[in-house]
């Protein structure tokens, strides 16, 4: 592709910004023009990005003409990255305007939602495509102005307002790190051109030092993690619930993602400096154990889905912190997707699974058998890994990727074998497990010859790095036993009383509405149901209803 012709890629964006107009000129209530318009916007959308991609794949990376001056403006980037977000986000557009026209069919406000929704996927569309740092750092407000039109959308819900009023403070702060590390980015090379920048920061070798664009890296590492709803500030992720539900589900399988999206952007800036990636690793690291142990005590779809989401940012900061930039995009895409379905179908989980009818095996609580059920994952996994040719040994960072990998398994097989089920229950969750393994091994091989020169090759990791690798696999191994084992044990008081401090996720949220001085709100006097319930396809569940099984 041409370098003018990269300018192509922002005609998804145009198209939904054209929804956003019309929806704002809208005046005579709700009609079928912008409704119409927001699904050719997204049809068209899919083709030009799918488009955009294939050429991009023929003809390599490109960078449009800068529209500025002294390096600074419009400029569009086009490399594996950043068309296979771009792909991505369209087809998830698409299936969320059309979630979003029967979701909130007979509502007056429909039109102004679905120019909301718009503007705020053109802005998501813009931020992913930049070439630029200008762009960049303005797509990246604009898609946290426009997410906050869409979370006090029910402006008369006081909770749905203040947590919108959370994330603002916070995203305000999040703006406020990347503008300085695009300053220090200009100061340091001289130019806003991404690619550019990149080059120049591939040259560097690691180092712990701050300064020039070590010091962007930390704000980098700082930005991306608040944008994510990083611990201790992700209590506003679990507090958007009353929000309608296609925010939720473009909120977790889209927004949420700038932040690793920002780390693989800029991975060559990341891996300069030592004191961010470490600061990835710890705060990854601390989220993705503290969100899945919490997740497990939450009675409501929702909030477990939000802590879910929580958990698996954190996973995808700490694996960047590893250098493990191509795991970081497949983990990215395939949680987009896995997200979005689960949030446009939580109305209804509840009713599925009591129409299924199905009594699940009583657990038995044996730990032989759980390590048992470790044993068959670690054989599903040494194979694969030693005929691919996976140093385990002179690659730390590769082993523990292993590790976690096998832990996940481990979730698969354990509950069959460590339970009254049948052998061919067993045998099922064995060949799921295989399955699940030959995927991951063909998915990131696939993510990591697609990203190849677009980010670091994997580089080893000191000490100090090493040890905290260590201590977060440590902790997912607790969190995993927890998750295998606590099932089939019997209640107690004690276990009780951590369950209410865990469902409270640890007060960290309490803690931060007393600094920020966040309203007091009362309770509603009923929960909350999907608009439509009782339309097909609608959700017919209220939102707070408990889960009759754990959520990851």
């Amino acid at each position: 592709m041409t370098a003018p012709l990269a300018f192509t890629a922002l005609i998804p964006a145009a198209l939904f910004g054209a929804v956003a107009v019309a929806a704002a000129r809208r005046r005579d209530g709700r009609g079928p023009g912008v409704a119409r318009l927001g699904s050719l916007a997204s049809a068209a959308g899919v083709v030009v990005a799918l488009a955009v991609a294939a050429v991009t794949a023929l003809h390599g990376t490109s960078t449009s003409p800068t529209l500025g001056t002294a390096d600074l403006g419009l400029s569009v980037r086009l490399d594996a990255l950043s068309v296979t977000m771009l792909a991505m986000i369209a087809v998830l557009a698409a299936v969320v305007v059309r979630y979003s026209r029967t979701y909130l069919d007979g509502d007056p406000r429909r039109d102004a939602f679905l120019g909301r929704l718009a503007a705020t996927i053109a802005a998501v569309e813009v931020m992913v495509v930049s070439g630029n740092l200008v762009l960049l750092v303005a797509a990246w407000i604009t898609t946290s102005l426009t997410l906050h039109g869409l979370l006090v959308f029910h402006g008369d819900r006081p909770r749905a307002v203040v947590a919108a009023r959370k994330k603002f403070v916070l995203a305000r702060i999040g703006d406020v790190l990347l503008v300085g590390a695009a300053v220090a980015l200009y100061d340091a090379t001289g130019t806003g051109d991404l690619g550019t920048i990149l080059d120049q920061a591939s040259q560097l070798p690691p180092a712990w030092a701050i300064g020039g664009i070590s010091l962007a890296a930390v704000l980098l590492a700082a930005a991306a993690a608040l944008k994510s709803a990083q611990f201790p500030t992700h209590g506003w992720l679990v507090e958007v619930m009353e929000t309608p539900t296609p925010v939720s589900a473009l909120l977790h399988a889209g927004i949420l993602n700038a932040g690793p999206f920002l780390a693989i952007r800029t991975a060559y800036v990341l891996d300069s400096s030592r004191t961010a990636t470490t600061a990835l690793l710890v705060v990854g690291g601390t989220t993705a154990v503290v969100a899945s142990i919490v997740l497990l005590t939450q009675p409501s779809v929702k909030v477990a889905l939000a802590y879910s989401s929580a958990a698996h940012m954190g996973f995808m900061l700490m694996i960047c912190g590893m250098g493990l930039y191509p795991a970081a995009l497949l983990h990215l895409v395939a949680h987009s997707f896995y997200k979005a379905h689960a949030f446009l179908s939580s109305g209804s989980v509840i009713d599925d699974q009591r129409a299924s009818g199905v009594a699940l095996p009583r657990r038995l609580g044996r730990p032989g058998r759980v390590l048992a059920s470790t044993g068959i994952a670690l054989a599903l996994y040494l194979p694969l890994a030693l005929l691919l040719g996976v140093d385990l040994v002179g690659e730390p960072v590769l082993l523990a990727v292993g590790a976690v990998l096998v832990l996940g398994t481990t979730q698969l097989v354990a509950p069959a074998l460590d339970s009254t089920g049948t052998a061919a229950g067993v045998v099922r969750a064995v060949v799921l497990a295989a399955g699940v393994t030959v995927s991951f091994f063909t998915l990131e091989a696939g993510a990591h010859h697609l990203l190849q020169g677009a980010v670091p090759e994997l580089v080893p990791r000191d000490g100090i790095q090493l040890a905290l690798v260590v201590a977060v696999l440590l902790a997912f191994a607790t969190v995993v036993a927890l998750q295998i084992i606590e099932p089939a044990r019997p209640s107690g008081p004690r276990r009780r009383a951590l369950a209410v401090h865990l469902r409270n996720g640890l007060y960290a949220n309490a803690v931060y509405d007393r600094v920020i001085g966040a309203l007091r709100v009362r309770p509603q006097a009923a929960p909350l149901t999907a608009p439509g319930a009782g339309r097909p396809g609608a959700g017919t569940a209220p939102i707070d209803q408990p889960l009759e099984a754990s959520w990851n």
